[in-house]
């Protein structure tokens, strides 16, 4: 036999050696995370809920999901374990690495103005003049010939001339 022929398949079972083989590292990781599971650290199920161990078995662990909240998972369920401050960070909201001294980007803006004064209520204040007049307003503010020697009435481009 050429070969040239059996190249094809010589490099059909080497990318399947290899794929298997990088699918049993992942496989080997997996259980030594596991195995390091030890009770107080903080986990994430394959379901997404996290909890802290309580209690590992040797299938099973016992995790404490809240307060008096006690469930029972398979080993193989744990996703991942986390570190205390990646648990703390995602559970509690508590970041431990903040710096001081660096910049920090308001979360509203409210915080981009420069008064310290809480925002006036809108609807306390008078109306806002936006320029435009109406002929009802113009005869309350002056009255009679006053109006009509002080200002020309507007008109809608028709003339009293006739």
């Amino acid at each position: 036999m050429n070969t040239l022929t059996l190249l094809p398949f010589i490099v059909l079972i080497a990318a399947m050696f290899l794929m298997t083989r990088s699918a049993k590292k992942k496989q080997q990781q997996a259980v030594t995370m596991r195995n390091q599971m030890q009770p107080g650290s903080g986990v994430r199920t394959i379901g997404g809920m996290y909890a802290t161990v309580k209690e590992v078995n040797d299938d099973t662990v016992l995790l404490d999901a809240g307060p008096g909240v006690e469930l029972l998972f398979a080993k193989n369920a744990i996703g991942a374990v986390l570190t205390d401050d990646e648990y703390n960070r995602i559970v509690h909201g508590i970041e431990h690495h903040l710096k001081a001294d660096g910049a920090v980007v308001p979360d509203d803006v409210s915080s981009l103005t420069e008064t310290d004064e809480p925002a006036a209520d809108a609807s306390a204040d008078k109306p806002v003049d936006l320029g435009k007049k109406d002929t009802a307003d113009d005869a309350d503010e002056t009255t009679g010939a006053q109006a009509d020697a002080a200002e020309p009435k507007k008109t809608d481009g028709e003339s009293d001339a006739k």
